[in-house]
């Protein structure tokens, strides 16, 4: 009677073997690996000889090799080094307990606080929402910067760029938006920048009250291109995730362009051969499938997502721009002329626009901000006449009035790295200026 119960019960089925190949190849941060069926995106570990095994991913296959990258450093190495495929495809599990946390891009912890817990699987990939179901840009948002909240005025769900060289001011003006903007989570990307910034960034940016709200995740230079693949989408998987549960989300990337040169590391490590200024097509394939996966879903919540991106030489005409400038709902350009005469932000508003300023702000402000937006361009015409003396007043009405008025403009564009500027405050002193 026994044992026709026992037999009676279902005994699951368990893998007798594990599939193993073997490393036949590594060329810089390509490897290859041969013996095992694997797919591309699938996630694997390397047997080492220094005792901790390597995790990596499929990026690729040639000549009926897998050709693989490793997340971390690849010491230890050695041909003949057994590969097993990981199941699944590194799924994490996230919750409230990841607000506050700091993280890499693999989702593990980097602030000695302990594993990370949740109750909601989170995708490997950006989700896609179709287009027809994303609910359009409404709502201003409050940035806290006083250029940006009267004239380049931005909308919850749009998706900007922080435009200019090495050394402008980026990344400075990103921590102020950090601290003075309005949301319910901020996702901050720190990829492929000085692992200096990153404390920095933690503790004077965000804050001990910024960082309850917000999820940190970090991929400085020294790490490995595909790291600082993975740490950029994981901005986005994290921040659409908190955006679907109905909270307004602000999502900053510093910076795209570090993103599309680990993607040309990637790319070229493949054979792809380069393009426009040694960058590959998949590159500019690959920004905007990123950039979509921000902005507004189907619910009621809202993503708003702010990259810096870095113009090589000061010039507004590099690939990385150019391209962000055409796929992003708007662009903040910061003038190196400008910062060099200390005035900060650096931001060059004749270069700068909003296209999604007309959706969020009221037709006084945008008539005011058209204004002043000409009144600026008028005294940048004249401005090199007036130490000269060759400017005669009377002249020109419109550019006597900008003239007159540019002492105010200038005091109203200069904020302090730690001044608060309501959205309110800076739309009654925009309205003061011109009326």
């Amino acid at each position: 009677m026994i044992a026709e119960q026992l037999r009676r019960i279902a005994v699951p089925e368990v893998s007798v073997s594990t599939p193993t190949g073997r490393l036949v190849g590594a060329t810089g941060p390509l490897l290859q690996a041969r013996g095992v069926r694997l797919h591309v995106g699938q996630r694997c570990r390397i047997e080492s000889a220094l005792g901790a095994d390597i995790e990596a991913q499929v990026v690729g296959f040639k000549d009926e090799a897998a050709q693989l990258m490793a997340f971390k450093r690849t010491e230890g190495l050695a041909a003949g080094a057994r590969v097993w495929p990981l199941p699944g495809n590194g799924h994490l599990l996230i919750g409230e307990a990841w607000l506050g946390r700091v993280v890499n891009g693999l989702g593990e912890p980097m602030d000695g606080r302990g594993r990370l817990a949740g109750e909601h699987l989170l995708p490997s990939a950006p989700p896609w929402v179709d287009p027809l179901r994303k609910r359009p840009v409404e709502g201003a948002i409050d940035v806290g910067v006083r250029a940006i909240n009267g004239l380049l005025t931005l909308g919850r769900g749009q998706r900007v760029g922080l435009m200019a060289g090495s050394g402008v001011g980026k990344s400075v003006l990103l921590g102020l938006i950090t601290r003075q903007t309005v949301a319910d989570v901020i996702v901050v990307g720190l990829i492929g920048e000085r692992s200096r910034e990153v404390r920095e960034f933690i503790d004077l940016s965000l804050g001990e009250a910024g960082l309850r709200r917000a999820v940190v995740v970090v991929a400085p230079a020294d790490e490995s291109p595909l790291m600082r693949l993975r740490a950029t989408e994981l901005c986005h998987t994290i921040a659409a995730h908190y955006r679907d549960q109905g909270r307004h989300v602000l999502l900053l990337v510093d910076s795209l362009t570090r993103y599309a040169m680990a993607q040309r590391e990637v790319a070229l490590s493949l054979g792809e051969p380069p393009a426009t200024r040694g960058y590959p097509p998949s590159v500019f394939s690959a920004l905007p499938q990123l950039v979509e996966s921000a902005g507004n879903g189907s619910g009621e919540g809202s993503m708003s997502a702010i990259y810096t991106v870095l113009a090589e030489g000061d010039d507004q005409q590099d690939p990385v721009v150019d391209t962000a400038r055409a796929i992003l709902d708007g662009h903040i350009v910061l003038s190196r002329a400008l910062a060099e005469r200390g005035h900060y932000p650096a931001i060059d508003i004749g270069q700068s626009i909003s296209r999604c300023m007309g959706l969020v702000a009221g037709a006084d402000q945008q008539r005011v901000a058209r204004e002043v937006k000409a009144l600026l361009a008028r005294y940048q015409q004249v401005r090199e006449l007036l130490p000269l003396g060759a400017y005669v007043p009377g002249a020109d009405p419109l550019s006597d009035r900008a003239v007159d008025l540019w002492p105010r403009i200038e005091a109203f564009l200069h904020q302090g790295t730690q001044e608060s500027a309501p959205l309110d405050d800076c739309l009654r002193r925009l309205m003061e200026i011109v009326e």
